[in-house]
């Protein structure tokens, strides 16, 4: 059965989103017991926390069929396999530098049929491909993230949103985005979700 949380803020979700959506947990508890890639306190708020925390970029872009994007540091799959979910048409590659999270990854991607989904094995300073978009969740300082994947943005643009790096922050940024400032873009994600986990959360948006 599907969380309700999907629901509440997903309505419009297809019937085979719905299931992978729901198949989601399951997946992942079987999964983590073998390989801990979420705290298992944590597991408890799963929906909550790495679900709908992911699937909050959604809220400022929705990827055009085509688009390709990067998630670096992508852990056990976040930001990367819900929004793999949300956009089947677009194509994700989950890149972690420790084996077994991507091993994680693969297991769950195979799991759900994610066909637009590529695990990668290595560092984000190794990887020379071109995205659209490069996604993270709180990886590392937003300065040194910048300056790792910035090589990785194609100059091609084809969505509404110029081709960029989308960062899930959280906590006081003004210090961490000080050099940024005139260029990036926050959203708060408390205006999109009313659960009091997002009340500091933020997503930062900075065109390349």
């Amino acid at each position: 059965m599907i969380n309700e949380i999907i629901l509440k803020y997903f309505p419009g979700i297809t019937a085979i989103q719905k299931d992978k959506f729901s198949l989601l947990k399951p997946v992942y508890d079987r999964w983590n017991n073998k390989i801990n890639v979420i705290s298992r306190k944590d597991m408890d708020n799963f929906y909550l926390h790495h679900v709908i925390h992911s699937l909050s970029i959604s809220r400022i872009i929705s990827f055009k069929p085509g688009t390709r994007i990067l998630d670096v540091g992508t852990g056990g799959g976040f930001p990367g396999i819900p929004l793999a979910i949300l956009f089947p048409e677009s194509q994700f590659t989950l890149l972690d530098s420790t084996g077994k999270k991507i091993k994680v990854v693969n297991e769950v991607a195979l799991e759900l049929e994610l066909g637009n989904v590529i695990p990668l094995n290595m560092r984000a300073e190794e990887e020379n491909g071109k995205y659209d978009f490069i996604v993270s969740r709180a990886v590392s300082e937003f300065g040194k993230f910048v300056q790792i994947t910035r090589k990785n943005v194609s100059s091609l643009s084809v969505n509404p949103l110029k081709n960029g790096i989308i960062c899930l922050k959280g906590g006081d940024l003004e210090k961490e985005l000080a050099s940024f400032r005139s260029k990036v873009k926050i959203w708060e994600i408390r205006d999109f979700f009313s659960e009091p986990f997002f009340k500091t959360k933020k997503i930062v948006y900075l065109p390349v």
